[in-house]
């Protein structure tokens, strides 16, 4: 057998094993006489026996103006505008050019030799 024809068995081999294993798990799920509501169909909420209760009304005041101390935001996100546009850049530190120290020290009495 070739390479390819082996690897074509194998790809073959696993889709055939992967849909079998899927028929081995939906066929008694779908055979399944279990109705998980009981006889009536109907369900209860989840909350047992308990009759429900009215809602309670909200104390939330929801929307409205800002209270009293709210902070407003430095920019407004909402803009067309970049947000980079919107801040201002920080300033930058003066640039100081370094002191220039010499690497070996420097004799007064040079003379050129030859």
């Amino acid at each position: 057998m070739s390479t390819q024809l082996q690897l074509l068995a194998w790809v073959v081999g696993i889709h055939v094993l992967g849909l079998a294993c899927v028929a081995i798990l939906l066929i008694p799920a779908l055979r399944s006489d279990d109705h998980p509501y009981g006889p009536e169909g109907g369900s209860d909420d989840g909350w047992g026996n308990l009759p429900t209760e009215p809602s309670r009304p909200n104390r939330w005041p929801g929307g409205g103006i800002p209270l009293p101390d709210a902070v407003q935001s430095r920019v407004r996100l909402r803009g067309p505008e970049r947000l980079s546009d919107l801040i201002p850049a920080r300033e930058r530190r003066p640039v100081h050019a370094p002191e220039r120290t010499p690497s070996r020290p420097i004799r007064a009495d040079r003379t050129r030799r030859r």
